[in-house]
């Protein structure tokens, strides 16, 4: 009697790995920022804010706010970091003095003394987890996210904007001037394994 043939073994894991899409994309983001310092428990100061922004500041720990390319990361209990196209940071910061003149607050250009780096792809958690102690996972760390934080021993302000189910996350990196060399090399190194796309500053 002939023996029944036996088929070759499936490799899911492997044929998972070919089928996923690999890959990070770095480049660097020119943006305008303000740090706004304020108490969110004075009624006028968020007022004079949201006239002025046409956006509610977001109160509650690691939480964003957007409006178009306007952003507002949640920095602390009365500090938030605000972003936008540099053409557009002079018209904010002006209604913002504007709108605060009679409220106790403080807002501060610190265009220069950040560097934004933008990391995304399929395997841009991979990357990250490989130097950052946060819990990045999507279930706790979601689209909308941000948190300051130590990458690589460096401080990092790290913000999640979008997260899609093909292209993999998009995370926007804040770091010190001083210090963007070196995370972007680290970036690059870190990735190495699954490929690195190098953008163009947008």
């Amino acid at each position: 009697m002939a023996s029944a043939s036996v088929p070759e073994p499936i490799a899911p894991v492997a044929a998972l790995e070919v089928a996923r899409p690999r890959g990070i994309r770095l480049c660097e983001r020119r943006l305008g920022k303000l740090e706004l310092r304020g108490d969110p428990a004075d009624r006028a100061f968020m007022a004079a804010v949201g006239r002025a922004l046409d956006l509610l500041l977001p109160t509650e720990p690691n939480t964003t706010a957007g409006r178009g390319d306007l952003v507002a990361l949640w920095l602390g209990p009365d500090a938030w970091l605000l972003t936008c196209p540099p053409g557009a940071l002079a018209a904010h910061s002006d209604s913002l003095r504007r709108a605060l003149s009679d409220v106790h607050a403080a807002i501060t250009d610190v265009s220069d003394g950040r560097v934004a780096l933008r990391l995304a792809g399929p395997n841009a958690r991979d990357v990250l987890v490989k130097g950052c102690p946060l819990d990045l996972h999507p279930s706790i760390f979601a689209t909308g996210s941000c948190a300051q934080s130590l990458l690589a021993k460096t401080s990092v302000l790290l913000h999640l904007p979008d997260d899609h189910a093909q292209r993999g996350p998009t995370f926007d990196l804040y770091v010190g001037r001083s210090f963007a060399h070196y995370v972007w090399s680290w970036l690059e190194d870190a990735g190495q394994e699954y490929g690195v796309q190098i953008e163009a500053a947008a």
